[in-house]
This record gives C-alpha cells, sequence and structure tokens, in this order.
C-alpha cells in the first residue's frame, strides 16, 4: 500500500469515527457531513470526496459498529467448540463489551432502533439488517448448542436468542441510565438462570 492510499484510508477511518462518536452521543440523525468535517477539523467538501452523502456516512458509521461490535463478541468465540461453549463465550464477551463500551458512549444498535423505530427508509432498513444479522448469528450458536445435545432438544432457538436480547437491553438501561454499579452482577446472574432453564 502507497502512502497516499495509507492516507486516504486513515482519513476515511477518522471519518467514520467521528461519525461513531455522534452517534453515540446524539443519535444516527445527528451524523452531517458538516458536524463530522467540524469534528476532525476537515473541510465539508473534502469529507465528501473521501465517504460519500450523509446517508453514505450513516450506512458506513452503522457497519462500523457491527463489525467492531462482531469482532468484539462473536469472532473470538468461534475459536471455541460449537455448542454451549461458543455460546457462553459470546454472552460472557457481550457482557463485557456492554460494561467497557456501550454503558460509557451508548449503544448505536439499540439507541438506533429506538429512533428510528417509527420511520422508513434506507438508514432504518441498514440499521434493522446489521441487528437481524446479529440476532440470526446467536440464534444460529443456539441451535449447534441444541445439536450438540447441550439444550433441551425442545428449546425454541429464537425464545432463547430474544431472551438474551432483551436481557442486554436491560443491563444497558440499569448501566447506562440508572448507573447501577450491580448491573453487570445482575446480568451474569440472569444468564445464568436463564440457561438453566434450557440445559439437559
Amino acid at each position: 500500500m502507497d502512502a497516499k492510499t495509507q492516507k486516504s484510508e486513515l482519513t476515511r477511518a477518522a471519518i467514520v469515527g467521528a461519525g461513531l462518536y455522534l452517534a453515540s452521543a446524539e443519535g444516527l440523525e445527528a451524523i452531517t457531513l458538516q458536524a463530522v468535517a467540524d469534528r476532525i477539523g476537515l473541510s465539508k467538501s473534502g469529507v465528501f470526496s473521501r465517504i460519500g452523502s450523509r446517508e453514505a456516512l450513516q450506512k458506513a458509521v452503522v457497519e462500523e459498529f457491527g463489525r467492531r461490535f462482531l469482532a468484539d463478541v462473536f469472532v473470538p468465540a468461534m475459536q471455541l467448540p460449537k455448542g454451549l461453549p461458543r455460546l457462553e463465550e459470546i454472552m460472557a464477551r457481550w457482557i463485557v463489551r456492554t460494561r467497557d463500551v456501550e454503558a460509557r458512549n451508548g449503544c448505536i444498535f439499540s439507541a438506533g432502533a429506538f429512533e428510528l423505530d417509527d420511520r422508513e427508509g434506507p438508514l432504518r432498513d441498514h440499521l434493522h439488517s446489521e441487528v437481524t444479522r446479529w440476532r440470526s448469528a446467536l440464534r444460529r450458536t443456539v441451535l449447534q448448542a441444541i445439536d450438540e445435545g447441550h439444550l433441551k432438544a425442545d428449546t425454541d432457538a429464537e425464545q432463547l436468542a430474544g431472551e438474551a436480547c432483551a436481557m442486554m437491553l436491560g443491563m444497558i438501561h440499569d448501566a447506562r441510565f440508572l448507573r447501577d454499579p450491580r448491573a453487570v452482577e445482575r446480568t451474569q446472574a440472569t444468564w445464568r438462570r436463564l440457561l438453566q432453564t434450557y440445559k439437559k
């Protein structure tokens, strides 16, 4: 990679990073080319030349949040055996990431869902696709745990995945809004109790 290409990629990463900050602090609709340009010291046209339209920037921010989320939570867990070891690693990493990232900076997946739930358009569709992709990956992991005989054969994978997601929304609420210092501890206890109802 030549120096010019590397510089261009670093600038694009800085643009998306600034968009992530704005989305976490103020919502996805707060992302504008001018707001990002002001944050990183570029001209508005400089941002446009590297990322495109405001809609393209919003899409890139959602994709980057999803990439970081999967890299922190899902990808490392794939090194473990299929079934319960993998599922438990995903949940442990999700709780840690929520404690270290979302509880401090906000969660674009959950906050964005509330922000866009009553709107139509490409940004909502893109966010929906990213969240659905993550939920499907979690559901597949549950199905693998059933296939491996780690969970009861009649386990409803969609139900368990939904309960896990609801639990994590609760953790974000308690940690971020209520500022409950025991939010992580409570979530870990809830997950252990939930899992017990599905184990063979």
